[in-house]
């Protein structure tokens, strides 16, 4: 069994960044976004994305009535289709993460060339999170435009393809996440109208790019989740706030069972990144029990728990990016030695 973190670090040094991937991570190097440098999950994936701005109240939306987005979004969609369609690689680099927007993308892909690891992992915001975040400059949610939703979704595909190029180019098989923290809100008062086929639809068509890249895709959600959406994007891991929700995740159990036996895997977000009071308290053998159970929860249901732990990946429950560094680097220990622990091999296909 290996180990992944989220992404998120409470550092502004690229250089200490990555001594906690190759201390905690070197199967499985990651991308880090570093939050004392406003390397924002939002923001880090607007570069490139058409007409959009900084609105006074520091919420991010698409500038719609400017005459230059209808040229922007004609430009941009023309290029999707010489990239995705025509395999048109070169103006990738029109959509790419910069230096600006990522001080540790470059020594993540150097990493991974040093250590010839075989797999890293890289992210995108989700679309349905993005897209229930950006607005129009009415304050209208981009969702409820077919035009913005399109612009978000090839916008985040290219961000993603983007990545793997780059990871492959470095010699590993990229595993993309899709962080959808707003899923734990689909179906609430605030999106009643948006049905579960336009959220799967949305993350289903930035996964399949991934896989028909030579990537594996990945959703993430800490949070309550109806987990049978993201199986239904037919992603190849699920990530859970397993120290939180891994009861919610078994009342899905019937998905669950399928997903594992079509070669899905559960990446149990077990260390409590979301919770310091809890972090502090924690220890190895809380964390083990905590495991434990949150694998019951599911064997009870009468999934095969053999059939779990070949499938199963030990994380940090989120991103650190608001914890102290002291804390931190508690819970990347306590993710790496509770994998270690698992010594089985995670065999991804």
């Amino acid at each position: 069994m290996d180990c992944l973190a989220i992404g998120s670090l409470p550092y502004d040094d690229p250089e200490k960044a990555m001594q906690i991937v190759e201390k905690y991570f070197p199967n499985i190097p990651f991308w880090a976004q570093l939050t004392k440098k406003d390397e924002d999950m939002t923001f880090q994936f607007l570069e490139g994305m058409p007409s959009f701005f900084l609105s006074n109240d520091s919420t991010f939306s698409f500038d719609t009535e400017n005459e230059k987005f209808f040229d922007d979004s004609e430009k941009f969609f023309n290029d999707y289709k010489e990239i995705i369609i025509n395999n048109n690689k070169n103006l990738l680099e029109n959509y790419k993460i910069s230096d600006e927007f990522s001080s540790t993308f470059k020594p993540f892909i150097e990493f991974i060339k040093k250590n010839k690891c075989k797999y890293a992992k890289g992210q995108i915001i989700g679309p349905f999170t993005l897209s229930t975040t950006l607005t129009d400059k009415n304050g209208r949610c981009s969702i409820y435009d077919s035009t913005l939703r399109e612009i978000i979704i090839k916008t985040l595909s290219l961000k993603a393809l983007w990545q793997i190029e780059h990871i492959k180019k470095a010699g590993a098989i990229p595993i993309i996440f899709i962080d959808e923290p707003s899923l734990s809100q689909f179906g609430t008062s605030a999106f009643i109208t948006i049905s579960d086929y336009d959220a799967i639809s949305m993350i289903k068509e930035i996964s399949d790019i991934i896989k028909n890249n030579g990537g594996i895709s990945a959703i993430h959600c800490c949070g309550k989740c109806d987990w049978d959406i993201p199986v239904k994007t037919n992603v190849d891991i699920i990530s859970v706030d397993a120290y939180d929700y891994a009861k919610n995740l078994s009342l899905y159990h019937k998905s669950i069972q399928l997903f594992l036996e079509n070669g899905g895997k559960i990446a149990w977000g077990i260390v409590p990144t979301l919770n310091k009071t809890a972090l502090e308290k924690t220890d190895l053998e809380i964390l083990d029990e905590k495991f434990k159970k949150s694998v019951n929860y599911l064997t009870k249901k009468g999934i095969n728990e053999k059939l779990i732990m070949d499938n199963s990946i030990i994380t940090p429950s989120c991103g650190a990016g608001a914890l102290s560094e002291k804390l931190t680097e508690k819970a990347m220990m306590l993710t790496y030695e509770l994998a270690k622990r698992y010594n089985e091999t995670c065999n991804y296909r």
